[in-house]
């Protein structure tokens, strides 16, 4: 079956307008490109055509190639037979003038198939940029050659390496696009602007050949090589940042028709990279999250949610408030006392205020969001509350009195939500009437900021309630996944072996800041030491409490370190001393008093330094603080408190910043193979106890050669990058 197609239309004035069909998006496939070549073919050889506008259908000229046919191109299709000899040969040197007519969208290929064309006509709003950088691989269109050329090196640069995307006013600005139109205008204007072009009345310029933006090869040098170390800083595990600028180089340096051929070369390369299959895998998941068997496929509709309401002013009741009046939601915000409620609008107001420091929020904006904020001391507002979501701090009595007061004065189908990190959900709605409605809305701080929401449901939350939640994490643009009910969750479930793994290799003799460090190299944000600052020390041993009442049997039985340093009033960065210390800017750096701590940690424990664990390499290191991650991983996929792997490789990336590049945790550990995990655990479990012992799901996989990660079941297509303008900017982090 044809996947898209494209259409002519040949006017009265002579210009032949070929519209791209592919829904949703106008993606380019191998079909879409086939039918493109036949109708330049008729168009060019036709001679009632003068010219031809390329455009797309239903206000979206191209979202990208189909990432879906990666690796299924036709064999005996020769290098270069798309950018090249089609796209450079055929339509750039063509006869007859084209000209783009962009509106909605031109990402990825689009974009380089619209710079191809002899001018470009925009929408103020139109969206366009080269996001493949996000998916470990560049533009293999000729973006390299001709992005340069046409908006100048350096703004070339920022917009491939950052994979941004600018709207259409700001492209015309930097000579991206021609001209400006309203979308009832667009096509005509393009006819218009073609056939000028024809009568010499506008230049026909070929963008692969214009130097006029290029600076001189000394600069060109220099400012390349400046963004080789800025790049080999923030992305030092990856290849295809530096690949892009070498191809770039290639270009101005040689000539366009070279840089076209190494851009053909390179992209086809770093399209079978680990990076590139591990981006790619990550960008599927992420759009499969929202996707629940037996939830999201019954039939059911989202209600709308009109009024939510926060319990809890502090750090992340106001976050969530935050986010939620930012995405045009009226919010409710309840404290105990005026001084608690007071301080809550202020880190509210406070929150919008960065946003508006950040060029992301106007002032009269600012001020309108502000305004559908709310505070009040009792809970008679919220008997017309859709949503509330409790936020108070980690005390289930407390919990448990406010969902029964909830209960009281919420109307019956209002959805009773907890922002809860470890809390038994049955526990808190123990003392609430109809169980259906409640479940987890955890959020991770700061609110605002943090792109995942876990769903938690418990055996009696209803599936209305999910997809109710499931909608407002897409209003207010979050990943949602959505778990069971356990100790921690998935996320914090998952990791809390990180912590404690960590705190063995220091136990039996390795530093703590070769550890971070070796954790950092390998795309870690941050070390297991520096996370433990960060979080501060006492609701690290909290968490480390609740995880050793849910499952003793597996948890490291020393972890005395942290409790010695608490009761020294060292309680992490908070105290500006923790792991580190902590100057007046909250800048980390070693200290050297660190040393007595471990050693009378040491001495508690009864355990010195071993012998084999003092030789472990820095891969060994890595392995041996995240295969327990793996090995609780595969327990809460044994459990069916996440159904997918590929949603916990998406909540291990936006939870806890593992590197998106090697594509979560699950697929990192898949791509080393189930046998080769089990029997690095089955062997430490041995020589170290249970701690490292493999589960039983871990196991079956390792005995019968499978895959940790199962491709999920997409009921619908993502074919193209059109929301990778979109993406958390973490990607490389």
């Amino acid at each position: 079956m044809a996947k898209g197609t494209t259409a002519m239309e040949v006017r009265a004035d002579g210009v032949a307008v070929i519209t791209i069909s592919n829904p949703p998006v106008n993606a380019l496939s191998l079909d879409v490109m086939a039918s493109l070549q036949r109708n330049y073919a008729e168009a060019l050889s036709r001679s009632d055509v003068k010219a031809i506008v390329l455009t797309g259908a239903k206000g979206r000229f191209c979202g990208g190639f189909d990432i879906t046919v990666f690796g299924k191109k036709p064999k005996n299709e020769k290098p270069g037979s798309l950018s090249i000899d089609f796209l450079s040969d055929v339509v750039e040197d063509a006869r007859k003038p084209s000209v783009a007519a962009i509106d909605g969208i031109a990402l990825g290929g689009g974009l380089e198939v619209a710079m191809v064309c002899h001018a470009r006509i925009s929408t103020p709003s139109a969206q366009l940029g080269l996001p493949e950088l996000q998916l470990g691989i560049i533009p293999g269109m000729g973006g390299t050659q001709r992005l340069p050329r046409l908006v100048g090196l350096q703004t070339s640069l920022e917009l491939m390496l950052t994979s941004k995307a600018i709207k259409g006013r700001e492209a015309h600005e930097l000579g991206l696009v021609d001209a400006i139109t309203s979308p009832n205008e667009l096509v005509n204007t393009a006819c218009s602007w073609a056939l000028e072009i024809v009568e010499k009345r506008r230049p026909w310029l070929k963008s692969l050949y214009r130097t006029d933006r290029l600076p001189d090869l000394v600069e060109v040098r220099n400012v390349l090589e400046f963004a080789r170390v800025q790049t080999k800083k923030k992305a030092p595990n990856v290849p295809h940042p530096i690949v892009c600028i070498d191809v770039i180089e290639e270009g101005i340096v040689s000539g366009p028709r070279l840089g076209l051929m190494k851009e053909v070369h390179s992209a086809k390369v770093l399209e079978q990279t680990q990076t590139s299959k591990s981006l790619r895998h990550f960008f599927f998941a992420q759009r499969a999250t929202s996707k629940v068997p037996n939830i999201t496929n019954i039939g059911l509709i989202p209600r709308k949610i009109k009024k939510a309401a926060i319990v809890g002013g502090g750090l992340m009741g106001s976050g969530i408030a935050t986010m939620l009046i930012l995405n045009n939601f009226k919010v409710i915000l309840k404290e105990v006392n005026e001084q608690f409620l007071s301080a809550g609008i202020k880190r509210v107001k406070g929150n919008l205020q960065s946003f508006v420091g950040k060029g992301q929020l106007t002032q009269e904006d600012c001020e309108n969001k502000f305004s559908l904020l709310s505070g009040v001391l009792d809970y008679e507002q919220f008997r017309d509350a859709d949503l509330v979501i409790e936020a108070v701090i980690e005390d289930a009595l407390l919990k448990q009195q406010i969902f029964s007061d909830l209960s009281k004065y919420c109307h019956h189908d209002c959805i009773l939500a907890t922002n809860t990190s470890t809390i038994d959900l049955n526990l808190i709605g123990q003392k609430t009437i109809s169980q259906d409605r409640i479940v987890g809305a955890h959020f991770f701080s700061p609110a605002h900021v943090m792109p995942l929401l876990e769903i938690v449901r418990t055996h009696q939350t209803s599936s209305q309630v999910v997809v109710d939640l499931l909608d407002v994490a897409k209003k207010i643009r979050k990943t949602p996944i959505v778990v069971g009910n356990c100790t921690g969750f998935a996320v914090n479930r998952m990791f809390f072996p990180y912590g404690q793994a960590a705190s063995f290799l220091v136990d039996y003799g390795l530093d703590v800041y070769h550890i971070d460090h070796v954790i950092t190299q390998f795309g870690m944000p941050m070390g297991p030491f520096r996370l433990a600052d960060l979080v501060g020390f006492g609701v690290a041993i909290a968490s480390k409490k609740q995880y050793f009442q849910s499952y003793p049997e597996r948890c490291y039985k020393s972890m005395l370190l942290l409790q010695i340093m608490l009761e020294d009033n060292r309680t992490g960065e908070s105290s500006r001393k923790g792991f580190y210390v902590y100057d007046d800017k909250r800048r980390a750096s070693r200290d050297p008093d660190l040393r007595k701590y471990i050693d009378k940690s040491r001495n508690m424990a009864g355990v010195t330094q071993d012998p084999q664990l003092m030789k472990l390499t820095d891969n060994d290191i890595v392995e041996i603080i995240l295969f327990p991650v793996v090995n609780e991983a595969c327990r809460v996929l044994d459990e069916g408190i996440s159904l997918k792997a590929s949603d916990l490789d998406v909540a291990s990336v936006m939870g806890m910043g593992f590197p998106s590049y090697r594509g979560g945790v699950m697929f990192w550990a898949d791509s080393l193979g189930a046998k080769y995990v089990y029997a690095r655990l089955e062997a430490w479990s041995k020589d170290y106890g249970d701690f490292f012992k493999p589960c039983e799901y871990l196991a079956a996989r390792a005995r019968q050669g499978a895959s940790l990660v199962k491709d999920p079941e997409f009921h619908f297509l993502l074919i193209s990058l059109i929301h990778l303008s979109i993406l958390v900017t973490w990607t490389f982090c």
